[in-house]
């Protein structure tokens, strides 16, 4: 496997590969890796692309109260875990490369970038369009590769692609679970041994109220009863709604493409999950 740490580097990397395969397949993550991006590795060389994983821990999509100083990093971990799945070259650009000191221009995203994630932690889309975009131009794959964990992130990079006409295709892997169904996230790390075994409360409380939902149950009470039960069972609920799913808006019934998104706080880690509503296809 290769690694690239400079543009130079990058682009005589990317150039070698494109003549032995024509075509690249980006997985953009900011390391801490696990079996979910492995699946987003996976998912990439099943289109037979030569696949590039970038690890940035992005400091513009944390707020000065988030966690960037002790999210978890692994570097070797994590180069060992990428040759292992087959990918091609790994980009470990720092952050003098992504943010110039005499750069000038980030991206604003708005439509689903608005609400939920948006709200919760104002300017977080503005990092992730920014360093996904820049990521874009730099490997110039014809594919990346992002998880449906991040629903609304997905969809927010999905928005950005169409409207700045970004010649790449944009591909969402189903998300990653433990067998009692907690969705796979670099921050489960700092649960409790206690707080993780409460976890899987709230995709059961997604997966109980999708069912509901499809069976014709009235949206607002179904809601209601999943909050009132994930705060009983210990989780500072954020939000439990029910939107559109590839415009992130609430809306009061199920429509094809519904989904429901979930915030909730467990100790010291911020949950994020979402679930599609059986037989109204994934959005």
């Amino acid at each position: 496997m290769l690694i690239a740490r400079s543009l130079p580097e990058l682009r005589a990397a990317t150039a070698d590969l494109r003549t032995g395969s024509g075509r690249l397949a980006l997985v953009p993550t900011m390391g801490a890796l696990h079996a979910g991006h492995g699946a987003l590795v996976a998912a990439a060389l099943a289109s037979g692309a030569a696949t590039v994983a970038s690890i940035f821990v992005n400091p513009l999509q944390f707020s000065p109260t988030e966690d960037l100083a002790r999210y978890p990093r692994d570097e070797a971990g994590d180069l060992a875990k990428l040759k292992e799945w087959g990918c091609r070259l790994a980009w470990l650009p720092d952050v003098a490369t992504m943010y110039p000191a005499d750069g000038a221009t980030v991206i604003e995203p708005s439509g689903p970038a608005e609400g939920w994630e948006g709200a919760a932690r104002p300017g977080h889309f503005r990092g992730v369009a920014t360093v996904v975009a820049k990521l874009f131009g730099q490997v110039g794959a014809e594919a990346a590769y992002f998880g449906e964990k991040d629903w609304q992130q997905l969809q927010v990079v999905r928005r950005m692609v169409t409207d700045l006409h970004l010649p790449v295709t944009v591909v969402g892997v189903e998300t990653v679970r433990e067998a009692d169904g907690l969705a796979l996230s670099s921050r489960n790390r700092y649960l409790s041994a206690a707080e993780r075994a409460r976890a899987p409360a709230l995709a059961r409380a997604l997966r109980q109220a999708a069912a509901a939902l499809a069976a014709g149950a009235a949206a607002a009470g179904v809601l209601t009863e999943a909050r009132a039960a994930l705060s009983a069972d210990g989780f500072g609920v954020e939000y439990f709604a029910l939107v559109d799913g590839p415009s992130l808006r609430a809306i009061a019934h199920t429509v094809p493409g519904a989904r429901l998104v979930a915030a909730a706080r467990l100790g010291p880690v911020r949950l994020l999950d979402n679930c599609a509503i059986p037989g109204r296809g994934a959005g």
